[in-house]
């Protein structure tokens, strides 16, 4: 088994730097108010320098960082970005157990022969992702996915690390023994009380001694991670739940008029699909990417689903003209999208 864990960078913080270039200049904290009781929920490297992390309180990133920038999250834009990238990254390794909008893991044994192509589909990887949405990522290839998610981890920003089979256990042997999934801050301090301070130290331990420290399946089960051992498979559906076509334009293209063209064009072709399958779609999901390489989607959800073209295309269009409106400018890319895919296509009765 060949798997990957991939891990964006700094999502949120990384997004809002897209969107607001100016902040990459400065120590960013995407969270709550630092006056109340806020949260941390990501911050870029440069404040990350004062020991700002996720989860600490806000007050606290404050204290650390009196020049920092805060701002609040804007979900449904990390969404929007999430799902380009998710989309480029199933273009190259089509299995992917997605676990947040910014990590997921990636089947390569499906796509890659062996360890030496899995590292080159990871750079792919790599590129697809900085080239459809300007963010980095980083991945751990391994063959569990423990060791892959700590591998993630370990070389960050924009990281690649490999473990080859059988240096599983010596990977990860030096780290302290809370970069262990699943060992929590109380588990990390029993640990400690007995002198247990890294993986490996732990996946050194005897049965009673572990017993004594971490009693139950807990402790069997951590310590079988910390050789390195885990069979968990990915949790995937194999069930299709989308379909998306997008076209990245050699020049901006500002014109209502052939942005529409191409729209209906890829409205053509995802018909032709919905109808060689007989499926339905109940949502159309138009996307622009701007000049800036910021992202924006609409979507409608309709009360029975379509399959032809013209009003996938109608809908299309409409949705770009109101993103549009939103946000003039020119367009790199367009796409149209559907989901929601029934089986069968419900009839809709119009009155006369």
């Amino acid at each position: 088994m060949i798997l990957a864990h991939l891990d964006l960078d700094a999502f949120f913080a990384a997004v809002e730097e897209l969107e607001q270039p100016e902040l990459r200049r400065v120590p960013l904290i995407v969270g709550g108010d630092p006056q109340g009781r806020g949260v941390v929920a990501t911050a870029n490297y440069a404040a990350r320098a004062y020991g700002i992390q996720s989860a600490m309180s806000c007050a606290e990133a404050l204290r650390r960082c009196p020049h920092a920038v805060f701002v609040q999250p804007r979900h449904t834009l990390y969404r929007d970005y999430s799902r380009a990238v998710w989309e480029s990254v199933r273009a190259i390794v089509p299995t992917v157990e997605r676990t947040g909008l910014d990590e997921g893991y990636l089947d390569l044994g499906e796509v890659a022969a062996d360890f030496l192509r899995a590292r080159e589909l990871a750079e792919a990887v790599q590129t697809a992702v900085r080239g459809t949405t300007s963010l980095t990522c980083s991945l751990g290839v391994a063959t569990s996915k423990v060791v892959a998610k700590v591998a993630s981890d370990s070389r960050k920003p924009a990281g690649i690390t490999v473990v080859r089979p059988g240096g599983e256990a010596a990977f990860l042997a030096p780290l302290a023994v809370r970069k262990l999934p699943g060992v929590g801050p109380r588990g990390a301090e029993r640990l400690a009380d007995g002198g247990i301070e890294t993986v490996g130290a732990l996946a050194a331990l005897d049965d009673d001694t572990l017993r004594a420290l971490l009693p139950g399946k807990v402790g069997r089960l951590l310590r079988d991670r910390a050789r390195g051992i885990d069979s968990r498979p990915l949790e995937t559906s194999s069930e299709r739940i989308s379909i998306s076509h997008e076209e990245t334009f050699a020049r901006d293209i500002s014109e209502p008029a052939r942005l529409h063209e191409e729209l209906r064009r890829m409205a053509e072709r995802l018909s032709e699909h919905l109808r060689r399958d007989g499926q339905a779609a109940r949502t159309v999901t138009t996307k622009l990417r701007y000049a800036d390489f910021s992202i924006r989607t609409r979507s409608i959800t309709l009360d029975a689903g379509v399959d032809d073209a013209e009003t996938i295309g109608d809908l299309a269009c409409r949705l770009l003209d109101r993103a549009l409106t939103d946000r003039p400018g020119a367009l790199r890319l367009v796409g149209v999208g559907v989901k929601g895919l029934e089986s069968y296509r419900q009839l809709t009765l119009v009155q006369g």
